[in-house]
């Protein structure tokens, strides 16, 4: 696939459709209208697209020793922050501030993808993701998903799998 223009990019290209289609992965992206009063991005999105929550991942950005990571897990669950400082070799993990999350990514909470960010994090997404062919994460705004396999997730943001969800 080609890369896309700056015009494109414009158009409707998000960071994270713009990382796929430059590095070649197959990925379908879903739209719905984001409704500002769900009480949840995440099974917002699984309702909307009438995908099983837990095919559904949502992006979280921790604070882990003082470094920002990425987590990736299935919105059907929490994250386990003691799980994710182990993943990375860490030993104490907090939800980092939303501000500086969103300044760190380029994205606004709700909308925060794993892919595109303006600065790369250290990315762990929850092993969990495995059992399916394909998972939605957020395309980089509230109302837009891509579609992708999990394998394809791993390697376009190095990201460690890990058990780091729980129900």
């Amino acid at each position: 696939m080609a890369k896309k223009s700056k015009k494109q990019q414009q158009s409707g290209g998000t960071p994270a459709t713009v990382a796929l289609t430059a590095a070649g992965v197959p990925f379908t992206v879903h739209s719905y209208d984001h409704d500002p009063s769900h009480p949840s991005y995440g099974e917002e999105a699984a309702e909307a697209m009438g995908v099983s929550p837990d095919r559904v991942f949502k992006t979280l950005v921790a604070d882990v020793d003082g470094a920002l990571t990425v987590a990736v897990v299935p919105v059907a669950g929490q994250l386990d922050l003691k799980a994710l400082a182990a993943a990375v070799g860490g030993k104490r993990a907090a939800m980092a501030d939303p501000a500086l999350a969103e300044r760190t990514t380029g994205y606004v909470r709700g909308g925060i993808s794993p892919l595109g960010q303006r600065k790369k994090l250290p990315t762990v997404l929850d092993e969990s993701a495995t059992a399916h062919t394909t998972i939605c994460v957020s395309a980089g705004r509230r109302g837009l998903e891509v579609e992708l396999s999990p394998g394809d997730l791993t390697t376009l943001t190095s990201a460690t799998l890990a058990p780091i969800g729980r129900p």
